[in-house]
C-alpha cells in the first residue's frame, strides 16, 4: 500500500492551486482526475489536444457520447459553450502560448525542472511522446501529478533525468502521494506534507537533496 495522499486527493489538491479563469490542459492518467475537482466559486476551461475546449468531468451512464472523448481516450461531456475544432488549430493554442497551466505525469523530473515523460529510452521502445513536447514549451505553467516512487521504489524525483527529456526546465510544481514540492533555483523545496508523512520520509524516498520551503512547517 502507498502511504500518503491517494490519486483523487492527488489530483484534487493540484486543483486548489490552478488559478479561476485558467485555461488547462490534462496529460494522461492521473492528471485526467484533475478534471473532476473544480474547487467552489472557481472555473477552469479545460482544453484538450484533439479538439475540444470547454471539456467537462466524466459522463454518468446517461450523458455517454461514444464520439465525445479526450486526447487519452476517455469518454468526456462538453460544457455549455464548449467548442471543437481541428487538430491543427488545437496545437496552434498550445503553440500560440494560449493555455496558462498544463498538468502532466511523468516517469522522471529533475531538481532543475527537467522532465522525461514519454520514454523509458529502451532501443525496443516505441516512441510516444504525443504532444507533451509542445504543452511543455506552449504553455505557461506546467505541473506534474506522480507517485513519490515507481513500483519498485525508485525515486521520480531525481538530480538529473536518466530518461530522454521532454522538455528541460520546465516544471514549477509537483504533487506526489507525499508532498507539495517546488522546483526552485536552489533545488526541490517540500511546501506541503500529505497527512502522516514526514520530512524524513520525503527526503529519503527523494533521489537529490531536499529542503523545506521558508513558510513550510515541514519537520
Amino acid at each position: 500500500m502507498s502511504i500518503g495522499w491517494t490519486r483523487e486527493q492527488m489530483a484534487a489538491r493540484a486543483a486548489q492551486d490552478i488559478p479561476d479563469g485558467s485555461y488547462v490542459n490534462l496529460g494522461i492518467g492521473i492528471p485526467e482526475l484533475v478534471a473532476q475537482f473544480v474547487p467552489q466559486g472557481r472555473e477552469f476551461i479545460y482544453h484538450t489536444e484533439n479538439g475540444l475546449l470547454g471539456m467537462g468531468p466524466p459522463p454518468t451512464e446517461d450523458e455517454l457520447d461514444l464520439d465525445l472523448m479526450n486526447a487519452g481516450k476517455k469518454y468526456v461531456t462538453a460544457l455549455p459553450g464548449a467548442s471543437y475544432f481541428h487538430h491543427a488549430d488545437s496545437f496552434s493554442m498550445i503553440r500560440g502560448g494560449h493555455l496558462d497551466v498544463c498538468v502532466l505525469g511523468t516517469m522522471q523530473v529533475a531538481a532543475n525542472g527537467d522532465i522525461a515523460n514519454w520514454s523509458t529510452g529502451a532501443p525496443d521502445a516505441i516512441p510516444a511522446v504525443g504532444g507533451a513536447m509542445d504543452l511543455v514549451q506552449g504553455v505557461k505553467c506546467i505541473f506534474v501529478i506522480t507517485m513519490h516512487t515507481t513500483r519498485n521504489g525508485e525515486p521520480k524525483l531525481v538530480e538529473r533525468c536518466s530518461y530522454p527529456l521532454t522538455g528541460p526546465g520546465v516544471v514549477s510544481r509537483i504533487f506526489t502521494n507525499l508532498a507539495v514540492v517546488d522546483v526552485t533555483p536552489d533545488g526541490f523545496e517540500v511546501v506541503e506534507l500529505a497527512p502522516d508523512v514526514t520530512f524524513a520520509e520525503v527526503e529519503q524516498l527523494t533521489g537529490a537533496p531536499v529542503k523545506p520551503a521558508q513558510k513550510n512547517q515541514a519537520k
